[in-house]
């Protein structure tokens, strides 16, 4: 990968360091150690909006768009700091997070007929499969098992974004496939 120096804000339009500011997880990407981990730190705040959504009918489209936007901010944001899948844009580690508690939640809705809120999910019942879910994540996008580490090869915003929607894959199945799940 060719580094390429990072633009001075000023060469930005106004709009365009916005886009980038979010596109860096509203700053969080800049911290120099662990910036996905970080991003995956806003990406369960993402959630927690999510999850206060009252059935999949919500939820489900909303996590689409939050993908959708890490799909065109992250192919704006190679542009804007002239390299591919700058370590800075953690937009998909946010926008993928709430995708690794997408089997379990539907799985509690089919189970109990109640579509899991925050309470849940911070709480006594659900807190540790969301703390297994972000160690999961962390795991499977470090590692980036097959398919996750080719599919970063796509081009501009899809190869930012789809290996962390496949990483979120790698943790529904394990979570799936855990004794005593949900």
């Amino acid at each position: 990968m060719t580094a390429f120096p990072r633009p001075q804000p000023a060469s930005l339009r106004p709009s365009d360091r916005a886009g980038l500011w979010i596109a860096e997880g509203f700053g969080l990407g800049r911290i120099r150690w662990a910036p996905g981990t970080w991003g995956t730190l806003a990406g369960i705040a993402w959630f927690a909006l999510l999850a206060v959504l009252p059935s999949p009918w919500f939820f489900c489209p909303g996590a689409l768009i939050g993908v959708a936007v890490s799909v065109w901010l992250g192919g704006k944001a190679e542009v804007w700091l002239q390299r591919k899948d700058p370590g800075s844009v953690v937009i998909d580690e946010i926008a993928a997070f709430p995708l690794c508690l997408l089997v379990p939640a539907l799985a509690h809705w089919h189970a109990t007929g109640l579509w899991p809120g925050p309470a849940f999910w911070f709480g006594t019942d659900g807190g540790f499969w969301t703390v297994l879910a972000f160690a999961l994540f962390r795991l499977f996008d470090v590692w980036k098992p097959w398919p996750v580490y080719p599919s970063q090869n796509l081009p501009a915003g899809w190869g930012i974004t789809l290996d962390d929607c496949l990483a979120a894959g790698y943790v529904n199945l394990v979570l799936f496939l855990l004794p005593g799940r949900f």
